[in-house]
């Protein structure tokens, strides 16, 4: 098992997570208006969701890599591609992170939890990104594919369930930096932008 392969996914998703995104933003944004408990709820919402493509990547690509090795040349360049995409579309968009959107009226904490799954799973990018992120850090040679997707999925979602919890905790601090400092947001705008290069980079050269 390739225990430094393992830490550099924990890295990259951990780098992925706390950049800006609809997701952390909708997070923060529940925390800071309706509290902790709430903004927690869409956490758990969100993170229970990334079980449903794990399972969907691991057993949708672990069959056609088994029945066709040169499947995962193709994945490579898919992956490399998509990478560049989002970095382009990063760079794309605007530096100033919005955190104002106020929701309109208050739920229960199981209809945030809801509304968090459903946001989750509903969204094919999600998936994409799977298929393109999670085959370059396959770790064991002798490991089946199924169970080293299924840890990269369990990794992705602690490390990412990790970062979401300290945005709540942290919510209202949070949100004053973004809100006063847009040095920092063009700081975490291009941060972003290199962590998808990095990670272009990366998929490209694994073997």
């Amino acid at each position: 098992m390739n225990t430094e392969l393992l830490v550099s996914f924990v890295i990259a998703t951990a780098t992925l997570a706390i950049s800006p995104g609809p997701d952390n933003i909708f997070v923060l944004i529940q925390s800071i208006t309706y509290g902790k408990k709430q903004g927690m709820a869409v956490v758990f919402g969100l993170i229970s969701g990334c079980l449903i493509h794990t399972t969907f990547v691991a057993f949708g690509l672990s069959s056609l890599i088994q029945s066709n090795v040169e499947l995962l040349f193709l994945l490579k360049l898919l992956g490399t591609g998509y990478m560049l995409y989002l970095a382009y579309r990063v760079f794309r968009s605007s530096s100033v992170i919005n955190t104002n959107v106020t929701p309109t009226e208050s739920k229960s904490l199981l209809d945030l939890f809801k509304q968090g799954f459903v946001m989750n799973v509903i969204n094919p990018k999600v998936s994409i990104f799977f298929m393109a992120f999670f085959p370059a850090f396959l770790f064991s040679q002798t490991q089946s594919l199924v169970h080293q997707f299924y840890t990269l999925g369990f990794l992705f979602m602690t490390t990412s369930f990790l970062i979401f919890s300290f945005l709540v905790f942290f919510s209202s601090a949070v949100g004053s930096i973004l809100k006063s400092n847009t040095t920092f947001q063009v700081i975490l705008k291009w941060a972003q932008i290199t962590v998808f290069l990095g990670i272009a980079i990366f998929i490209l050269i694994t073997h």
